[in-house]
Parts: C-alpha cells; sequence; structure tokens
C-alpha cells in the first residue's frame, strides 16, 4: 500500500536489468518532471559503462537527451549535459554525438545562466575533440568564434582551462575561423594570467595558430613575441616548453625574427636547452635555428656550437626523440655555421 522508502534511482539497473536503459528512455519523455530528473540521475551512472551507450544508441535515448537540452527546467539542462559529458568521454559516445548533431544542440546553451550547465557543456566538447572527427565537428559547425569569444568572457578559471583545451585541439586541425575572431590579442590576455595552466595552455594554442602564414603575423602585428620571450623564463617548466614552441613558428618568418631578437630571446632559449623537457629542448634548438638565419643571431650563437655538437650525440631514453634532438642540432649548427 505504501512505497518503500530510501529508493536509489541510481540503482535502476539492479531493479529493471536489462530493461534499465529501454525503462530510463521511457521515462526522460515523461511529463512528471520528478521522473526525468530520476531517470537522467540515473544515466549519469550508466553512461560509464560504453555498453549501455551503445544501447541507448539503438533506442532513440541520444535524440530524447537531445530534445532535453531544451528544457525549461534548469535542474534537467544540468544532469543531461552531465549526461551527455559522460557520454563523450568514451569513443562510442563520441560516435553518438556525431551521428546525433549533439555538438549543434549542445551550443545553444554556451549562454545558460547556470555555470554547472556550461561547465558540463565545456567537458562535453573537451572530451569530442579528443578525436580529429570530434574536432572536425566542431569546426564545420562555426562553433570556435563563440569559443574564443566565452574564453574572453568566462571568468571562471576552470571554464577557461576547458575552453583553451578544447580549442588547442581544433586550432591544430584548422586556425582560420580562430584568426577571423580575433583568437590572437585574446590568448595574449591569457599568457599574463595568474593561473599556470591557462598561461601553459594560451602558449599552447598560440603554437598552433603560427602554424599558418596569417596566424605568424598576427602573433608578430599583436606584439605577442616579447610576452612569449618573457615566459620562456616562467617558473613552470610547461609553460616555458609551449612558449618555446609558439616562438618556433612565429619566427619562421623575418618580422618575428627580429622581434625575438630585440626581446633578447637568445639567452633564455640557451637555457631551455637543458630543460628536462625533451620537447622543450628539441623546441628550444629549433628556435634558435630560426634566430641563426639572421646575421645578428648567428654571430651570438657562434660561441654555442659546441652545446649543440655534443647534442648531436646525446643519447636518450626514447629513441625516436633522440633522433629528433639529434637531427635538430645537426640543423642548427650547419646554419650556424653557414658562410654566404
Amino acid at each position: 500500500m505504501e512505497l518503500p522508502i530510501n529508493i536509489n534511482a541510481a540503482q535502476v539497473t539492479t531493479a529493471y536489468g536489462h530493461r534499465a536503459v529501454p525503462k530510463l528512455n521511457e521515462e526522460l519523455q515523461s511529463e512528471d518532471l520528478q521522473t526525468r530528473q530520476k531517470a537522467l540521475m540515473a544515466l549519469c551512472g550508466l553512461m560509464h559503462d560504453p555498453e549501455y551507450i551503445y544501447k541507448a544508441m539503438n533506442i532513440g535515448c541520444m535524440e530524447n537527451l537531445k530534445a532535453l537540452l531544451k528544457d525549461r527546467n534548469s535542474l534537467v539542462r544540468i544532469k543531461t549535459t552531465e549526461v551527455l559529458y559522460i557520454t563523450a568521454s568514451h569513443s562510442v559516445g563520441r560516435f553518438a554525438f556525431l551521428e546525433h548533431n549533439i555538438v549543434l544542440a549542445l551550443s545553444f546553451l554556451l549562454n545558460d545562466p547556470s555555470p554547472v550547465c556550461r561547465r558540463n557543456l565545456y567537458k562535453a566538447y573537451m572530451q569530442l575533440v579528443q578525436v580529429p572527427r570530434g574536432a572536425e565537428e566542431i569546426i564545420s559547425k562555426g562553433l570556435i568564434s563563440p569559443l574564443v569569444w566565452k574564453l574572453q568572457g568566462e571568468v571562471e578559471e576552470e571554464f577557461q582551462e576547458l575552453i583553451l583545451d578544447t580549442l588547442v585541439l581544433c586550432l591544430r586541425e584548422d586556425a582560420t575561423e580562430a584568426l577571423n575572431s580575433n583568437v590572437v590579442p585574446i590568448l595574449k590576455q591569457k599568457l599574463i594570467s595568474t593561473d599556470e595552466n591557462i598561461r601553459s595552455k594560451a602558449a599552447r594554442a598560440l603554437l598552433n595558430v603560427s602554424i599558418s602564414h596569417v596566424g605568424k603575423k598576427q602573433v608578430c602585428q599583436f606584439d605577442v613575441i616579447p610576452i612569449l620571450v618573457h615566459l620562456l623564463k616562467d617558473p613552470v617548466e610547461h609553460v616555458r616548453c609551449n612558449a618555446a614552441g609558439a616562438l618556433m613558428f612565429a619566427m619562421v618568418i623575418t618580422e618575428g625574427k627580429y622581434a625575438a631578437l630585440e626581446a633578447e630571446a637568445i639567452s633564455p632559449l640557451l637555457e631551455l636547452l637543458h630543460s628536462p623537457m625533451s620537447v622543450a629542448r628539441l623546441y628550444a634548438t629549433k628556435a634558435l635555428t630560426m634566430l641563426a638565419e639572421a646575421p645578428e643571431g648567428r654571430k651570438v650563437l657562434q660561441a654555442h656550437v659546441p652545446t649543440f655538437r655534443a647534442m648531436e650525440v646525446e643519447p636518450h631514453e626514447k629513441p625516436h626523440m633522440s633522433e629528433a634532438l639529434q637531427r635538430a642540432a645537426r640543423i642548427a649548427v650547419s646554419v650556424i655555421e653557414f658562410k654566404p
């Protein structure tokens, strides 16, 4: 006659067995608010298992979740976005995102008044771009520009980090839309953040931006190089590493070389050759090679040829990294010793 006490909606799989996901899918469509909320709570637990995600895909559950993103109740939207970011953490879930056009549906919540809802959205996008197809989907839906503006607008540092994580991988695929959306001056602001992760990720994003010629020109145009050179002395190793990587690409063009020379980049780059991070040493070697292409840089670096000679025979625990470093050192020596 009376309902049992202490019902835990997350234990629905125990109650319904293989009928759990179909039952919850039915409840997602209920007009009763509490029923929808309980179903979403249960799905948050189930979607950690890829098998349940696969079942959900095959019975129309993803379409129902997409519809709930428009629910008037903020708690429903919050739980729905939570279910989706958990789903996106699995490869089968990322496929479901692409198959059911979840990316675009989520984008309408970029300005949701609930910060928890926006956090879940950013987490979902960050998980999705771990595969190139996910990054391509965000680019193709025209979402780079809104994400760039949200990077500037979000106050929470956690949100900025999540957006940067997403942008870094998208920019690696194609930086065109970002460059047309004022991304370089916005990233420049993030380089001076008090948060080390934001500084590091902003530098990494600029590395990917600077791969294209337009990106290199904008990095010089917005006077970013002096800040990157300053970050070569940052107390955090991975910040220094990413700053060197961004400089490595920006200094390919003449304007970038002379901006770095004027900012006195040679000395901190030479110090970075002794970094415990192999990637940082590689970036520094290539960046110094770029500077050696300018007569002024070559003149200064001639005294440091023995350092590069030592790197040519330096062993490394990872053979592919050892080969890359040795090859970069050989090229550096050949450029420094070049006589016109």
